[in-house]
């Protein structure tokens, strides 16, 4: 499919909290939270992620409005109305058409393949998708691993379909493993641990994560995955200019060296000083990538991760 990502932007909030810091509420030393995890730094936000993913829409500087606006995050501003819906109302405009496409971690993947498929129907000229997440807000400090993990962030794109036809989406695959559904998981909020429940509990509502168990199986598929990504397209590791994998954890993010054998200065690795981003990981990779002149026209890029489920997702793509 022939589209292109025209802007791209990012906001990270001002106030960082270091491994030393959270230390202290997690009763973990700082070496502890570096080893385990590979963040250093986080960044916690004061304000919601509507408000962030304004933010980082604004960053992208002068275009025109979209005709359509996708949010692509995993945790919303509440319930109902659609997070898009508030988005919309932070930059003061009114009648775009405004919903999500969740799918936890891989959220920004799947609305860009959805973007795209949009786009190439010829029912929207350009469409507006954002991330935007306040993971530090359901952290659990009881789980001082997950609690490590999490940061805020917000990044957002533009998509329009390339009428040159110099950019493109090459490769789109995606699976799901329900067996893994319980690894990764907010309980409550929904109908299942309702707030009304007597029997809820305060961690129902906190993020909650067995992360070894959630990387042992990951990285048997995403190993796989590029495997089979090589093989179909018949591609070399060399002709893949850049990896951007979701920002899971430094082991994880390294996985693609190590077990990978991609050269380290292919493949994206932010997690040090963002921590992971949940959804809004993958399109601050590729925005923080672009702006520091990682991307250039033309390269062939492979974003690629796993979400809560468990799924793994990869899309091939021509910048």
């Amino acid at each position: 499919m022939n589209i292109k990502i025209t802007h791209l932007g990012y906001y990270l909030p001002e106030k960082i909290e270091s491994a030393l810091e959270l230390s202290e509420k997690i009763n973990r030393s700082e070496k502890w939270i570096i080893s385990r995890t590979g963040v250093k730094n986080r960044h916690i936000s004061k304000i919601d992620v509507d408000e962030m993913g304004a933010k980082s829409i604004q960053s992208m500087g002068e275009f025109e409005k979209p005709d359509l606006i996708i949010n692509a995050s995993a945790v919303g501003k509440q319930v109902l109305p659609d997070t898009s819906v508030f988005i919309q109302k932070q930059l003061g405009w009114t009648g775009i058409p405004s919903f999500s496409i969740h799918a936890t971690c891989l959220s920004f993947l799947t609305a860009l393949i959805n973007a795209s498929a949009l786009l190439n129907s010829g029912i929207y000229k350009q469409i507006l998708i954002v991330s935007t997440e306040r993971g530090t807000k359901g952290r659990n400090f009881n789980e001082p691993e997950s609690a490590s993990l999490l940061g805020d962030a917000s990044a957002s794109v533009i998509v329009e379909l390339d009428k040159n036809k110099k950019s493109s989406i090459d490769y789109w695959w995606m699976k799901t493993w329900p067996e893994g559904a319980n690894l990764t998981e907010v309980r409550g909020g929904g109908t299942h641990l309702h707030p009304q429940d007597k029997h809820i509990t305060l961690d129902d509502n906190l993020f909650h994560m067995d992360g070894p168990k959630v990387y042992r199986m990951a990285r048997k598929k995403v190993y796989s995955l590029i495997n089979i990504i090589l093989e179909e397209n018949n591609l070399k590791k060399e002709d893949i200019d850049l990896i951007i994998p979701h920002q899971a954890s430094g082991s994880a993010v390294q996985a693609y060296v190590k077990y990978g054998g991609f050269p380290k200065n292919k493949v994206v690795d932010i997690i040090a000083e963002t921590g992971n981003c949940v959804a809004a990981s993958l399109p601050l990779a590729l925005a923080i990538s672009f702006k520091n002149g990682k991307i250039k026209r033309g390269d062939r890029i492979l974003l690629i991760g796993t979400g809560a489920g468990l799924s793994a997702a990869a899309l091939l793509f021509t910048f």
